[in-house]
């Protein structure tokens, strides 16, 4: 390679983690507006009386709005662009941090939390559809699982400013205002998040899409180079001309298996468990023997494993592939669920065992379940009607949280912590077996070769 090849190159990939790292910011903002109701959900209780039922639906109100964003987001960005929507989600994002900073009742709280849930929504899908779209196909593992560490550091992020504005007045002011702080404390992201959006480009396969093909290669290869991306258009262009973009072809025989894999990765990936550690881990801590200050200690703990799993998953990702590495990190989810619920069965649940099979189970999801889905099911459907399959997916990913963030108050309350984690070790069991089953290896091909290996037999 020449120098000025080489300087290219460089040039490229500067330009490709800067698109990358800004759409990614909406999964920093995904992981803040789920995770930070972690650090309030104990005062809200205290300050509205909630019932165990009632934690769940104030827990619960904006991932119902997630299921709206996600289902309205694919129609959108297919007619309008993936650009304008995110945009959309950042003000969302920005009312949702105002608006539930100020409530005086329940329902007000419920609705800002809502508004909020159509941005988390709607950016749940298409920051991980936008970077694949963008992505050069050796390195879209990996920078779609950025999306995934995006996430994890807005967890890992208000985690730690919930503990910083808890520590800041008694247990009286964070019931009456401390809450407040750690919700409207979201608008600095979003206002971010909004500003950044201007410096990317739209997807240039959406571009492609719409007839405007000299924008799509000015793209293309500013992120490729010159004659692979002349390449890549030509093959996007082939693509969209063999497809008619409608819901019948989304639920075609060709595409079932695609359909299926993204339904079940999207759902299990949610009714494993996770969420029930992130939303709930002060109230389960503080159950077992941890005081509130040391219950907060423990999921910035979670948080740190967390980040550093995730940076082992973008490393392999591209280089096991996605099934290999989520046959493993499932294996490591099994184990460490039956553990949590053995030492809940056999009543040491306020021992240190605890804390290190939580972590253990963090560490397997976060190094596999956690990206992998997002990185698969932006890869697996046809351009024409991708937004309106991922979509379908995120919904599916969103009904699953919307289940577990409901009913784990009351499984706690009536099953115990054993049977609730053996539970979502059952399902982790499923999976397993679904992805040795049915789940191809897709590192390294691109999305139209992707595309066009499900009408092979």
């Amino acid at each position: 390679m020449s120098l000025k090849d080489e300087n290219t190159a460089k040039t490229n990939m500067k330009y490709v983690y800067l698109v990358t790292a800004v759409a990614a910011l909406g999964g920093l903002l995904f992981g803040y507006d789920t995770a930070v109701i972690a650090g309030a959900i104990g005062f809200l209780q205290i300050k509205f009386e909630l019932s165990s039922a009632m934690i769940g639906w104030a827990a619960s109100s904006a991932i119902w709005g997630c299921l709206f964003g996600a289902m309205f987001a694919g129609y959108a960005s297919d007619r309008l662009g993936r650009k304008k929507v995110l945009l959309a989600t950042a003000v969302l994002f920005s009312l949702s941090a105002i608006g539930s900073a100020l409530p005086n009742t329940l329902t007000q709280f419920v609705a800002a939390r809502f508004v909020g849930g159509l941005g988390v929504g709607a950016a749940s899908m298409l920051s991980p559809l936008y970077i694949s779209e963008i992505a050069p196909a050796k390195m879209r593992g990996m920078l779609v699982s950025l999306y995934q560490l995006a996430i994890v550091l807005g967890i890992n992020f208000v985690y730690f400013v919930n503990l910083k504005i808890a520590n800041v007045g008694t247990e009286a002011w964070n019931i009456d205002m401390g809450w407040r702080y750690m919700l409207g404390s979201e608008i600095i992201p979003a206002l971010l998040f909004f500003i950044l959006l201007f410096l990317v480009p739209e997807s240039p396969r959406w571009l492609t899409l719409k007839g405007k093909e000299e924008e799509a290669a000015t793209i293309l290869e500013k992120v490729n180079g010159k004659e692979k991306g002349k390449q890549v258009l030509n093959e996007i262009k082939e693509t969209i001309r063999a497809e008619k973009g409608t819901l019948k072809e989304l639920f075609a025989t060709k595409l079932r298996r695609a359909l299926i894999i993204g339904l079940v990765l999207a759902l299990f990936s949610q009714i494993t468990g996770i969420n029930a550690i992130i939303y709930y881990a002060p109230e389960i801590f503080k159950n077992i023997g941890f005081g509130t200050d040391s219950a907060l200690q423990q999921t910035v703990i979670i948080g740190f494993v967390n980040t550093i799993f995730t940076f082992v998953a973008i490393y392999f990702i591209d280089r096991m592939g996605r099934r290999t590495l989520l046959l493993w990190g499932l294996s490591g989810m099994i184990i460490c669920l039956f553990g949590t619920g053995l030492v809940f069965y056999l009543g040491h649940s306020a021992s240190l065992w605890t804390l290190i099979f939580i972590l253990g189970f963090i560490a397997s999801f976060s190094s596999s379940l956690g990206p992998i889905p997002w990185v698969i099911i932006s890869e697996i459907f046809p351009m024409k009607i991708r937004g309106l399959a991922m979509s379908f997916a995120t919904m599916t990913i969103w009904l699953g949280v919307v289940a577990i963030t409901q009913f784990t108050p009351i499984m706690l309350e009536n099953l115990g912590g054993a049977y609730t984690f053996w539970i979502f070790m059952g399902n982790a069991i499923f999976l397993l077996i679904f992805t040795y089953k049915m789940i191809p290896e897709t590192k390294g091909k691109t999305l139209e070769e992707i595309e066009k290996s499900w009408g092979k037999k």
